[in-house]
């Protein structure tokens, strides 16, 4: 019974991986593999097949254990269900703050950024600009955002192809040193594997290196020497309204409070993203673009049409791939060398680390695999594999291989993902084009998180 549920969540992951080819949603083997996982879980557990191991490490055995161990699977799953609510419901209000901004033209604001028309010069404020927001409003958004601005700046397709892509680099390096920065490490955050200024401290020097290698090199080729022609930039409406304005210093200023408000409260994150998410959407109802607070176009400004423009498809994917690794952590698969039973992600650390007994190895190899695959279900496993405390070395780097890695192909990150739906990116250009940059990028960041952690701090 063991091998079946192992065999769903390899079959599902699969489908996941293989999204394009397959044309289907990643949401859909998500859900499925997440719902057959409990299914068989609860059928072999009541039946006697196999025994349940939940988050405190008590191993529940129905045919022994009788009504405690009914009630001890019952919480196991309302425990995992509550773990995963938590970073829904964290998402959700991000999500919803980022376009109650976009409905304001916040972001158009940016566009006064941008007065240069040099090649390199325009290069580096984009990259500066993805990095700086993907810290704050995650990577993703940064990307949707700032390849709209390209698409206001540069009427060449071609040019406008490596900026695209070059965001995509900057974004995910942005990300990986932010708690709110990129999903992975709000996942980690949430769990208590990090602290919001443990995770800064000990990770932006390596973004930084992983964002300033791959452009200082790329400012050397020939597509980006000269100048380019850049669309006249003139203030547009946006600029010179209050209410855009307001909006965009308000909801950045609410999703960076979300950290403070864990360290002074001490309550779980998603409690600070309500707070923010609520104040926003207060100053929403009395603040928007139109003179006239009456007119019937008001509602397209409100918190409800943000709430309609959220992506729930990628929340039902979050719930569907966390719920279903989380099955995976709760079955009993193996012994650890104490003679404790453990669960199947703990037991494959272990034999991960028999295998390959440097763990900065694992790591880098963890970060070069989510390129290929979803670092979501990546860094979910490794939650499951290893026991490190809080702010431990490992952490802090599958935060920074998990977040980065991604960017060596174009389907490695959902940053990378958006850029290839808003401008057409052909996989095989990116590969040919961007992947090396990416690749060295990574590996020099991932060189100097060693040398600081490994060499010069112990």
């Amino acid at each position: 019974m063991e091998s079946i549920i192992i065999l769903i969540f390899v079959i599902g992951y699969l489908s996941i991986t293989l999204e394009h080819p397959l044309k289907l949603d990643k949401t859909v083997p998500a859900l499925i593999m997440a719902a057959l996982i409990w299914a068989v879980l609860a059928v072999g557990f009541h039946s006697g097949w196999f025994d349940v191991i939940d988050t405190h490490e008590n191993v529940f055995s129905f045919l022994t254990g009788g009504e405690a161990a009914e009630h001890g699977f019952e919480n196991t799953l309302l425990h995992h269900l509550g773990k995963t609510s938590e970073i829904l419901i964290f998402l959700i209000g991000a999500m919803t703050i980022v376009e109650i901004i976009d409905l304001h033209r916040g972001f158009e604001i940016l566009k006064g950024a941008v007065r240069t028309k040099s090649k390199k010069r325009l290069l580096w404020i984009i990259g500066i600009l993805a990095f700086i927001l993907s810290a704050i409003i995650d990577n993703l958004t940064a990307t949707i955002v700032l390849v709209t601005l390209l698409r206001k700046l540069i009427s060449n397709k071609e040019e406008r192809l490596w900026y695209a892509a070059m965001v995509v680099v900057a974004a995910n390096a942005g990300g990986a040193w932010s708690p709110i920065g990129d999903v992975t490490t709000t996942m980690l955050w949430i769990a208590d594997k990090v602290t919001a200024m443990g995770l800064v401290k000990t990770v932006v020097i390596p973004s930084i290196v992983c964002f300033i290698v791959p452009f200082f090199i790329a400012g050397y080729l020939k597509v980006f020497k000269g100048n380019v022609e850049v669309d006249t930039l003139e203030d547009t409406e946006a600029e010179r309204l209050l209410s855009s304005k307001t909006m965009l210093f308000l909801g950045l200023g609410m999703i960076v409070s979300v950290p403070v408000f864990k360290t002074i409260t001490h309550l779980p994150p998603y409690i600070g993203m309500m707070l923010a998410l609520g104040v926003v959407w207060l100053v929403s109802e009395y603040i928007h673009p139109e003179e006239d607070f009456s007119s019937s176009k008001r509602h397209l400004y409100s918190a409800h049409k943000a709430l309609s423009r959220i992506e729930i498809s990628s929340i039902l994917f979050f719930l569907g791939i966390l719920m279903a690794v989380a099955g995976l952590e709760s079955l009993v698969y193996g012994v650890a060398e104490n003679g404790d039973p453990v669960g199947t992600l703990r037991y494959l650390a272990e034999v991960l680390q028999a295998a390959v007994p440097n763990q900065d190895v694992v790591v880098i190899l963890l970060g070069i695999c989510s390129a290929v695959i979803d670092n979501v279900p990546l860094v979910a496993a490794s939650i499951g594999m290893y026991d490190s405390p809080t702010d431990s070395i490992l952490w802090h780097f599958i935060a920074y291989s998990a977040g980065t890695g991604g960017s060596m192909l174009i389907i490695g990150s959902a940053a990378g993902v958006a850029a290839m739906g808003m401008e057409k990116i052909d996989f095989i250009w990116y590969l040919k084009n961007i992947a090396w940059l990416a690749f060295i990028g990574f590996i020099a960041g991932a060189g100097v998180f060693i040398l600081i952690e490994r060499v010069l701090l112990p």
